[in-house]
């Protein structure tokens, strides 16, 4: 290693490092100056502090944000529902993080995020942030830095400091038959079908909307979902008589999609919540999401008898812990479930005590006839 003091006012560092040669200016004329530099440079080298190539400047939000989404976009193609939330979740980090610089953003800035975002109204529920939303603005947040991080900046990620939400999700709300039929009534014909193929199929909203005309088998009975990010959501769906119906009305019309989007046929439909909110205003039911269909579904099944193992796969679940989040049995499907167990185990006890006394009457006819036998036996003198 050795210093090259060059003309024109500029002193220029020359070393090997594990068998690199390294020649970067020190943009000083003063050779005093450069041997500190140097020194100082090799010892960030030994310690890994700066690298053999330089590392980026630091982005500001709004441009790495910017990266991020296009990058996203690229990425999920096959999810496009991951893109849309990280989207979603973009805005109200703009609006908290504006264009700080990302080395500014410290575990407590995003302590100060969480705290004053789960306190905010949403403009579309009037209702308070949900723990799940800020969670997943969390979460855009750090891939977003990870993303970063993979372009060689140098920066910690703050928010890999940052405890979420506990996010109590277990959702309770499933249909009577009364309800569901005064929520098919005034529904349009779009959520109708949708609906009715949620209620009798399991099927997720999204899965629902995107069912292309080639993964329908009517005759064979069933439909094929190719999407999901789990092996066990891609999967082939059952198709009920009703479903069926739906399904081949469906098929009578042109398109890639049973479900065209109104301004684009070779897209599916984005999604049906404005016309299941004034489904649900117009029936006058208890406020439910259009996925609390999916809940209705689980929870029949479940009372039918399916057990847990196939209703998982029938739902495109790959664990059966997930699918106790949708099955919820009734009050009274649990009082008639006592009713059996009650009535199992009074014919249980009553078998058990006819066998105890059989056996006891069975004992005592077999020492009768001992006791007869020795009798008759004649005694020899």
């Amino acid at each position: 290693m050795h210093v090259d003091f060059q003309a024109r006012e500029r002193v220029l560092v020359s070393l090997l490092f594990n068998g690199k040669h390294i020649q970067k200016s020190t943009k000083q004329g003063n050779p005093r100056t450069a041997r500190q530099i140097e020194a100082a440079y090799k010892t960030g080298l030994a310690k890994g502090e700066v690298g053999i190539t330089e590392r980026k400047a630091v982005p500001g939000f709004k441009k790495a944000m910017s990266d991020f989404l296009a990058w996203s976009l690229s990425e999920h193609q096959a999810h496009p529902a991951t893109h849309t939330r990280y989207k979603v979740s973009a805005v109200a980090l703009g609006k908290h993080f504006a264009d700080t610089q990302l080395d500014r953003i410290t575990p407590e800035e995003v302590e100060r995020f969480k705290t004053l975002r789960s306190g905010q109204i949403s403009p579309r529920t009037k209702r308070k942030v949900k723990p799940a939303t800020v969670n997943r603005e969390l979460a855009c947040l750090k891939a977003l830095f990870n993303h970063v991080l993979k372009t060689n900046v140098a920066l910690p990620n703050p928010v890999s400091r940052v405890k979420f939400f506990e996010e109590h999700n277990e959702q309770t709300r499933v249909l009577s038959y009364s309800e569901q039929e005064a929520y098919l009534t005034v529904a349009t014909p779009v959520l109708r079908d949708v609906a009715t193929l949620m209620l009798e199929s399991g099927m997720r909203p999204e899965e629902v909307y995107r069912i292309r005309r080639e993964n329908v088998h009517i005759s064979q009975g069933f439909l094929f979902n190719p999407y999901g990010k789990t092996k066990a959501a891609k999967r082939r769906v059952p198709l009920t008589t009703a479903a069926r119906a739906v399904l081949k009305q469906r098929m009578k019309s042109d398109g890639i999609y049973l479900f065209p989007c109104e301004t684009d046929g070779d897209r599916p439909i984005p999604k049906v919540n404005n016309a299941h909110d004034r489904a649900v205003k117009d029936s006058k039911l208890e406020p439910f999401r259009l996925y609390d269909l999916r809940h209705t579904w689980a929870t029949r099944a479940a009372m039918s008898g399916i057990d847990l193992v196939t209703l998982a796969a029938m739902l495109g679940h790959s664990r059966i812990q997930m699918v106790l989040r949708y099955a919820h049995p009734t009050q009274e499907h649990q009082h008639q479930a006592m009713e059996r167990l009650e009535q199992f185990v009074t014919k249980q006890r009553s078998e058990s005590q006819k066998n105890r006394s059989g056996a006891g009457s069975s004992k005592k006819k077999h020492v009768v006839a001992r006791v007869n036998a020795r009798q008759s036996v004649p005694r020899t003198k």
